[in-house]
């Protein structure tokens, strides 16, 4: 089992950055798959940035791609959300999440296990 705990959001201006922080308990960490998810008001879970177990393979949803950066560091336990170049419409509740998988998936409901999220909130 995997207990995960979200930190580093907050409230930034357009074009800022931010830094996210995933701590995970557990000795198997480095046998989940990790990604990054968020929700906006109103809106659906969406799809961020997956990572593979090593970290050797990352995956982005294009409206990121070149903004934010995922790494890990099997070794803290802790998977990490550089965000750069903040918009507006990144504005939501974050959340990482654990897949007990061989590939990264994009479809939220696969994944195991979950934290409880950290809020960031970008101004125009």
């Amino acid at each position: 089992q995997v207990q995960l705990v979200e930190s580093g959001g907050g409230l930034v201006q357009a074009g800022g950055s931010l830094r996210l922080s995933c701590a995970a308990s557990g000795r198997t960490f480095s046998y989940y798959v990790i990604g990054w998810f968020r929700q906006a008001p109103g809106k659906e879970r969406e799809f961020v940035a997956g990572i593979s177990r090593g970290g050797g393979q990352t995956y982005y949803t294009d409206s990121v791609k070149g903004r934010f950066t995922i790494s890990r560091d099997n070794a803290k336990n802790a998977v990490y959300l550089q965000m750069d170049s903040l918009k507006p419409e990144d504005t939501a509740d974050y959340y990482c999440a654990a897949d007990n998988a061989l590939t990264i998936a994009r479809i939220w409901v696969l994944y195991d296990y979950w934290g409880q999220g950290t809020q960031v909130t970008v101004s125009s």
